[in-house]
């Protein structure tokens, strides 16, 4: 286990005044899961077209088939307290084992299921997971306070410790370097890893920032949501400068859910009114353009996934639904 910390200061930017240019809202659709309170979450759209998602609550991993409506249940171990799952070429579905302290991989041929258990015993709770380029896999570990790296060929685990105590490691994606890039829930900074394992922090210049979810536009600038502040931020990584934006229902808003479309269009959820809104933004005009209740009410809606080929923004709901949201072209 290898940690560096690089402390960055980011410069100061005061939040930018809320323009909002509404258009027609979107299309959403939503499908109620048939396994009640069982905390569907986090979809991820496979290579057929198979909508993908735990149930958090339910301790299973399954998949919405939205053409007919049909849904498939695998059984997990009880008490596995899925988290998040992504879903490889081959077909194979990985998930964060949250509550049992491993990443497991399902083969939905046969149901079974192969587990890589973390190496140090405090990684007690795998969050969030994404692929790198090479098709390894990055993850966060909110309580246990690491960022870690499986090698999906030869099951391998490498975990770095983050040096901020109670960081809360959150959400996190890739960059164009291959590089992670993710949300320290626990207080007001943003940490990648280099090439050699180094995690570097980035402080966001209010204090008070809590960031839940984060994205990359093609610009290769960091966009993140400030939960406990109501805003939606973004980071220039060369230099530590951000700039935000307060969310249209302001400090209310409780930004959670986060993706970034095919045309670089920043897609959050407003999770502290009901019924929960999918706000979109756009950063060539700096406005806020849509906005869109999901009629289920959401509760919260945690996190989502954005399928370029379909332009289609993918949520589960603690409505217990799984949701679609059609966005503009």
């Amino acid at each position: 286990m290898r940690s560096t910390s690089l402390l960055a200061l980011a410069s100061l930017s005061l939040p930018l005044a809320v323009t909002v240019s509404r258009v027609a809202p979107v299309e959403i659709t939503e499908w109620k899961v048939p396994w009640e309170n069982s905390g569907p979450r986090d979809p991820y759209v496979d290579g057929e077209g198979r909508i993908w998602f735990v149930g958090q609550r339910g301790h299973y991993v399954a998949y919405l088939q939205p053409k007919t409506g049909e849904f498939k249940r695998y059984e997990l171990e009880p008490g596995a307290g899925p988290h998040n799952l992504i879903v490889d070429g081959a077909g194979f579905v990985w998930y964060a084992g949250n509550r049992k302290a491993h990443i497991g991989r399902l083969d939905p041929r046969d149901g079974s299921i192969r587990k890589y258990t973390m190496p140090e015993s405090a990684a007690r709770d795998p969050h969030t997971l994404v692929f790198d380029q090479q098709g390894d896999i990055w993850f966060t570990v909110q309580g246990g306070n690491f960022v870690g790296k499986l090698a999906t060929k030869t099951g391998k685990v490498e975990l770095v410790r983050v040096p901020t105590p109670d960081a809360r490691p959150y959400g996190i994606v890739i960059d164009a370097k291959n590089r992670p890039w993710f949300n320290e829930f626990g207080t007001n900074k943003i940490a990648t890893v280099d090439e050699n394992m180094r995690l570097r922090e980035i402080n966001l210049p209010n204090a008070d920032s809590r960031t839940r979810r984060i994205g990359i536009t093609s610009d290769r600038m960091v966009w993140y949501v400030d939960y406990s502040r109501g805003f939606l931020g973004r980071l220039d990584p060369a230099t530590g400068k951000s700039e935000e934006w307060a969310a249209p229902s302001g400090a209310r808003s409780l930004p959670y859910a986060m993706a970034i479309d095919g045309r670089d269009r920043i897609w959050f959820v407003e999770t502290g009114v009901q019924p929960n809104r999918l706000v979109g933004f756009d950063p060539k005009t700096r406005e806020f353009f849509s906005e869109t209740e999901i009629k289920s009410g959401g509760g919260s809606v945690r996190h989502m996934f954005f399928h370029k080929p379909t332009r289609e923004l993918w949520f589960g709901t603690d409505a217990n639904t799984i949701g679609r949201a059609k966005v503009p072209g």
